[in-house]
């Protein structure tokens, strides 16, 4: 087992979810809580993140693997939640409100998706030759 891994992954962890909780905490006082616009800035800021380091760090050599378990895997993976994106999904349905539901997961998904996209293109763009 490759401790110093597992410390970057870790102290990455809780930088991340002090982020997300920051976030969330800030966008619920500027929005309101009739979305959770905190979950959905950090899950799609985070796949824009994903998809740049993703091929930002390819070709990097050895040093890309420490800085991909400290960003992707630690901070991004604190940052960003499925678990709560499903969560907020059933309390939607719970309180009768299936297309506030539907909509807010084909933002996630489809913005997701565009994002963590866009992310590896501007990386691949700005990859030193």
């Amino acid at each position: 087992m490759n401790w110093t891994l597992l410390w970057l992954v870790m102290a990455g962890g809780a930088i991340g979810a002090g982020g997300r909780h920051l976030v969330g905490g800030w966008l619920l006082r500027q929005l309101g809580d009739g979305m959770p616009w905190g979950t959905l800035a950090v899950n799609l800021a985070g796949s824009l993140l994903a998809g740049f380091l993703l091929v930002w760090l390819e070709d990097r050599g050895s040093g890309a693997l420490y800085a991909r378990a400290f960003l992707v895997v630690g901070v991004l993976g604190g940052l960003t939640t499925y678990s709560a994106l499903m969560l907020e999904c059933l309390v939607f349905a719970r309180t009768a409100k299936p297309g506030l539901m539907l909509g807010y997961l084909a933002v996630t998904l489809v913005g997701g998706l565009a994002l963590v996209w866009a992310g590896a293109r501007l990386a691949g763009w700005l990859r030193p030759v």
